[in-house]
């Protein structure tokens, strides 16, 4: 999907029905993860440009997933995390803070791996008090 033609919504209602099936959950947390081909560009941001999103959960193994889900093993790394409080249309104002204010006047750059917003199992997005940890893929700045 793309920001332009963003099918979130559909995707966790399709999921979160399926969640149940799982059976070995770490933790009651979701996660909605975003997996970009290229490193994306935040600062010269492209609304067009597609990206993989998941809607998952932490499990402790993959030895039983139910049919039609699918394993994903996070790459890992170093992580700034984020608070955003209000609903996804407020968004805007956390996203600008990260890529247009902290990432550039900070020690690290965006790393290529996957971003994702951990939220609690009582997220709503209809809630403009509803908080979501955001995790940026970062990776210090090269010394010049």
């Amino acid at each position: 999907m793309s920001v332009e033609n963003d099918l979130t919504e559909e995707l966790w209602r399709r999921f979160m029905p399926e969640r149940k099936r799982i059976s070995n959950p770490v933790g009651t947390d979701l996660f909605s993860m975003q997996v970009y081909d290229i490193k994306p560009d935040f600062v010269h941001f492209d609304p067009s440009s597609d990206f993989t999103k998941w809607a998952a959960i932490e499990v402790s193994d993959h030895l039983h997933v139910p049919k039609g889900l699918y394993p994903y093993v996070l790459n890992g790394g170093l992580y700034a995390v984020f608070i955003h409080q209000g609903t996804p249309q407020q968004f805007r104002n956390t996203f600008s803070y990260i890529f247009e204010h902290w990432i550039p006047a900070s020690e690290y750059e965006l790393d290529h791996r996957e971003h994702f917003e951990r939220l609690p199992l009582d997220y709503s997005p209809f809630d403009p008090e509803a908080k979501e940890e955001v995790w940026v893929p970062i990776k210090r700045k090269p010394i010049l």
